[in-house]
C-alpha cells in the first residue's frame, strides 16, 4: 500500500487532536511502515503551543507524536477500524537542531516510522525538517486504549 495525500479535513477525522491542536496539515504519502506530513502553522502567533512570544523547538515532539497518531489512524481504517486513543508515554533519544520553529518561512515536513506496535503499544522514530534541513529527531512510544 503507497497512498497519496490527506488533506487537513482527512487528518481531523482519523486524530483525537481538534481545531488549533490539530498540528498536521497534510499527509504528503503514506505506506504501512511510514508516513511524510506537511504543515504551515509554525508561524502562527496564535499557535496552541507558543509561549514567551515564541514557538520553541521542543513543540516539534509534539508533532512527531501526531505524525504517529495520523499514522496510526490511516492504518485502521485501511483496514476498516478506527485507531484506538492512545497516550505518549515516552520520547527517547531527541535531538533538537534549532532553538525556536516560528521564525521559520514555509512548511515543516515531518516523517514517521513505525519500529514496533502491538495491541497495547506502538513506537515510532520521527524526524522533522525544514527545506531540506533537519529540525529534529527522536523516537517516541504511545500506550493504546481499547479502539
Amino acid at each position: 500500500m503507497n497512498s497519496g495525500g490527506v488533506d487537513r479535513e482527512g487528518i481531523l477525522a482519523l486524530v483525537p487532536h481538534q481545531g488549533p491542536m490539530c498540528l498536521w496539515d497534510e499527509v504528503v504519502e503514506w505506506n504501512l511502515r511510514t508516513i511524510r506530513l506537511r504543515a504551515r502553522n509554525h508561524v502562527d502567533p496564535a499557535h496552541p503551543l507558543r509561549a514567551r512570544d515564541r514557538l520553541h523547538a521542543v513543540a516539534l515532539c509534539e508533532y512527531g507524536a501526531q505524525a504517529m497518531a495520523v499514522h496510526g489512524g490511516l492504518l485502521a481504517r485501511a483496514q476498516g477500524g478506527r485507531a484506538a486513543a492512545g497516550v505518549l508515554v515516552a520520547l527517547r533519544e531527541v535531538q533538537l537542531h534549532v532553538e525556536r520553529i516560528d521564525d521559520l518561512p514555509g512548511a515543516i515536513e515531518g516523517q514517521a516510522e513505525l519500529v514496533a506496535a502491538g495491541e497495547a503499544s506502538q513506537q515510532y522514530v520521527f524526524r522533522l525538517f525544514h527545506e531540506g534541513r533537519l529540525l529534529a529527531q527522536g523516537r517516541a512510544a504511545a500506550m493504546l486504549g481499547p479502539a
